[in-house]
């Protein structure tokens, strides 16, 4: 489940909620009952096994060029 950020437009208070990408979003605060906006973070991405970078790239899978004489 996605964790959203809001902040309040009247006190500034930021909140972090876990929702269904399907709920609505949240609108007031809870603090002072201001307008709450949804912001903008970024997201962790975490990689595990064994990954392109360690299958397609290796060492000796560099292309040459072929030299004319």
């Amino acid at each position: 489940m996605p964790r959203y950020r809001y902040v309040c437009e009247t006190c500034a208070k930021e909140l972090e909620v876990f929702q269904k990408i399907s709920d609505e979003p949240l609108s007031t605060c809870p603090s002072c009952g201001g307008k709450l906006r949804k912001a903008i973070t970024s997201v962790g991405v975490v990689f595990k096994g064994s990954g392109f970078y360690s299958t397609d790239s290796k060492a000796g899978s560099k292309k040459t060029e072929s030299t004319k004489d």
